[in-house]
């Protein structure tokens, strides 16, 4: 299997703990605002992997996974946040945070590899 495939697979299956996830702090912990915005970065890097398979160009590609690394970096940073001020436990905000790592590492792979 190559690393798309690998990154397409594991992005839709990190949208779907993310949509838990939102869907955990919206009901039992009364929490919209940080929540919403977990929601959109979390669930964007999937829908970025997805667009960058039918790019136009070389040029495209690239962009549309940097952008996805961006959405990823960002959703570190929501869940760190969430984390923080305790509104999801250390065992959750870790796991999380293992498989948006391992996100990030296989982006960063990806545009490197593409820029060459």
């Amino acid at each position: 299997m190559n690393r798309e495939n690998v990154l397409r697979e594991k992005s839709y299956a990190f949208a779907l703990r993310i949509i838990k996830a939102y869907k955990y702090l919206a009901k039992e912990q009364n929490e919209y605002v940080l929540s919403k915005q977990l929601l959109c970065a979390g669930t964007a890097i999937g829908a970025l992997v997805r667009e960058a398979e039918y790019a136009q160009s070389k040029a495209d590609f690239v962009s549309k996974m940097s952008i996805a690394l961006k959405e990823a970096n960002e959703t570190e940073y929501w869940i760190m946040l969430l984390r923080d001020s305790e509104y999801i436990s250390l065992p959750i905000s870790k796991s999380l945070l293992e498989d948006c790592s391992e996100l990030l590492r296989l982006l960063i792979s990806s545009v490197k590899t593409a820029k060459q």
